[in-house]
């Protein structure tokens, strides 16, 4: 299919700063989004403010309401998201809570109109996690093989965060795809997290790795050579910000309980091509290994985190759509993308 722009549901404004899901809809539509990623965070905020809060029932309620808001706009349900640390817990008890979890998802994703859940690799402390590869492996195939047990299947698609701790590197979410050998099991390919791990540094001076642009260049070399762009789901394309110093204690996203490249994740994410907000990640060179290199076409997200999405004023819904719009276009101008037709009446903010 052609490229489809999608951006995730919290990337327009945090629900706890006040960002209600149907207005992020109505600005996702009018600036021309065709889908969204849906953050697991808006459907139990919708559901906590139904009578009787934020039960199974409600949670089954919401996914209706939140179809029925999507469906009016036009707005196809990519996925839902996150379902984290997930895999290669040595706590086998919390491992089968997880499981409970997923065939509740599962009635989720149905009630939504998905097929798709998403997995970010586990960041738990590693004293949390199997050294053993082979158990994450397994734990992610039950997964798979529980998907393909749904009507209609459930898809998953998996994805290397740069502050991962087992798992970092796309070519480390690539031998898991690969592992778990399942149709209904694939990956994600993030422009951030491969940039935030192999090029970027926030901790350091220069807000880069040693040998950082050879890096990319053999990384992009393996990714073009090596990925079956069928088992690629879907796409994420963001940026994010160099920092004037260093992310260390004393700096003010400096947080003791995260590594540095997950708080300067959650705070400093940008859209592609922001340069002017300090955008410096090779995310043209990764793109065009991804849509040029690999000739992937199909749904392209916008999976923003930026300190922006928890402001309070009515604003942000809409500066962030029309921020994300104006990117896309910029992508597609770029990687000269095959795209929808466009929807009439919605905007199209000039580059």
């Amino acid at each position: 299919m052609p490229c489809r722009l999608a951006i995730t549901s919290m990337s327009l404004g945090r629900c706890f700063a006040g960002h209600p899901l149907d207005h992020k809809l109505d600005m996702a539509r009018l600036f021309g989004y065709r889908g969204i990623e849906l953050f697991h965070e808006d459907l139990l905020d919708l559901a906590q403010q139904l009578p009787g809060g934020a039960t199974a029932d409600n949670e089954l309620e919401s996914a209706h309401i939140i179809r029925q808001l999507c469906h009016e706009r036009g707005l196809a349900i990519l996925c839902l998201q996150p379902l984290a640390h997930y895999e290669g817990l040595l706590d086998r008890q919390e491992h089968a809570r997880h499981l409970e979890k997923l065939l509740f998802w599962f009635q989720l994703a149905t009630v939504l109109g998905t097929d798709m859940v998403q997995i970010p690799s586990s960041f738990l402390p590693s004293s949390e996690l199997s050294e053993d590869p082979a158990v994450a492996i397994a734990d992610l195939r039950k997964v798979a093989d529980m998907g393909l047990q749904q009507q209609p299947p459930i898809r998953f698609v998996y994805e290397a965060l740069c502050w991962g701790t087992h798992c970092d590197l796309w070519e480390q979410s690539w031998q898991i795809v690969q592992a778990v050998d399942r149709p209904n099991f694939g990956l994600c390919l993030d422009t951030f997290n491969i940039a935030g791990r192999i090029y970027a540094d926030p901790a350091s001076s220069t807000g880069r790795t040693p040998n950082c642009d050879q890096a990319v260049r053999e990384s992009i070399v393996r990714l073009m050579t090596t990925v079956d762009v069928r088992k690629v789901f879907y796409v994420q394309v963001v940026d994010a910000e160099r920092l004037a110093e260093p992310l260390v204690e004393g700096h003010e996203f400096y947080n003791p309980e995260q590594p540095a490249r997950m708080s300067w994740s959650r705070n400093c994410r940008l859209f592609y091509g922001e340069k002017n907000r300090g955008a410096y990640l090779p995310v043209t060179e990764i793109s065009r290994a991804i849509f040029q290199g690999l000739g992937f076409e199909g749904w392209v997200s916008m999976e923003l985190f930026n300190r922006r999405m928890s402001d309070t004023d009515d604003f942000v819904p809409q500066e962030l759509a029309s921020r994300g719009a104006i990117a896309w276009a910029k992508l597609v101008k770029d990687m000269k993308l095959r795209v929808d037709t466009p929807v009439q009446g919605m905007l199209y903010p000039s580059l």
